[in-house]
């Protein structure tokens, strides 16, 4: 069966929706993510705990920094086997507990959420279908509103879900500069499409593995496109932060191995860039986005908005990526839309 062009596939298409989607998600969650940020405030949750997989887990990573980051709060990710296999009771009560999934359906998440409930906390869902079984359980629900995804491979419902995080962030801290930013960020998406990633595209076309390096919120992002690598292109990635990967990783690193790097405009950006520049003296193929690399970027009108922007752009170039290492990005072998896991 013929490939198709890289603006016929469903890949394309729905990640060209992103800020037309988050525009109308913040529109249409405004009042309930305000409601929920005013109870937080009155009533402070002693710890956050998120329960995600796949693309998901990656946005519950961008999660946990933002909320550290931002309201002091320390957010731990649950293994949902503790709950679905092993069966082990948590001590969750008072915390809040936020579940993210594109379906609402998998059954190790939906006995994680039951089991959190059950134990006093109070469950909150990010979910693409409003009608699933997750939404049911929650006690609120924010809809990505992602509308139907018919591309293996997640876009807007990733993006959607880092702009649920956000969107709660900024209302919860009542923070009128990261609040102002929420209006900026679809327009902030439309440019990030337009940017030429090309120089990734054909710098990987023949290559064999990569590393993906970010740190802070935009190690949520590497392990995003890390994934993406994987499951559009067949071709095998790790994500690592950037000062992670100095203990053990970095010794792979060598002439002519493959580092995409996202330099965000925070605290973090001068060690990635460090980082970067060290691989590209050892004779690495260092490919940086942000401040100082050759990868054009939106600008960001705030740090937290910079990794969405990042892999907006990211989601163009891999998508070309798959179609000229002969892949279809829609379709990779052996993976379906909604995966179950117990």
């Amino acid at each position: 069966m013929a490939l198709p062009t890289e603006t016929e596939t469903l890949m394309f298409r729905e990640a060209a929706e992103s800020a037309s989607v988050i525009a109308a998600q913040f529109a249409r969650n405004r009042e309930v993510v305000q409601a929920l940020a005013a109870e937080l405030r009155q009533n402070p949750p002693p710890f956050i705990v998120t329960c995600a997989r796949g693309s998901s887990g990656h946005a519950a990573t961008y999660g946990k920094y933002l909320f550290e980051t931002q309201l002091g709060l320390v957010t731990a990710s649950a293994s949902p086997s503790v709950g679905s296999v092993y069966e082990a009771p948590l001590q969750v009560r008072g915390a809040l507990y936020i579940v993210v999934s594109q379906s609402g359906k998998s059954p190790d998440l939906l006995r994680n959420a039951e089991a959190a409930k059950a134990a006093g906390a109070r469950v909150v869902a990010l979910v693409n279908v409003e009608d699933s079984p997750l939404a049911q359980l929650a006690d609120t629900v924010i809809p990505l509103g992602a509308g139907t995804e018919r591309s293996v491979a997640a876009t807007k419902s990733y993006l959607a879900s880092l702009a649920a995080f956000l969107q709660l962030g900024a209302y919860w801290k009542n923070d009128p500069a990261l609040i102002a930013a929420l209006d900026q960020l679809p327009a902030a998406l439309s440019q990030a499409w337009e940017c030429d990633w090309s120089a990734v595209t054909d710098g990987l076309a023949d290559a064999h593995n990569l590393f993906v390096l970010g740190r802070g919120p935009g190690l949520a992002a590497a392990q995003e496109a890390a994934l993406k690598f994987k499951e559009t292109c067949g071709l095998h990635a790790e994500g690592y932060s950037s000062a992670e990967v100095k203990h053990g990783p970095m010794a792979l690193v060598g002439k002519d191995f493959p580092v995409l790097a996202f330099a965000l405009p925070d605290e973090t950006g001068a060690g990635t860039r460090a980082v970067a520049e060290e691989f590209a003296a050892r004779g690495a193929k260092v490919w940086q986005a942000g401040e100082g690399g050759a990868l054009p970027v939106a600008a960001a009108p705030h740090p937290l908005c910079a990794p969405l922007l990042i892999v907006q752009s990211f989601y163009r170039a891999i998508n070309a990526l798959a179609l000229r290492r002969g892949n279809n990005p829609d379709l990779p072998p052996h993976l379906n839309k909604v995966t179950e896991t117990v």
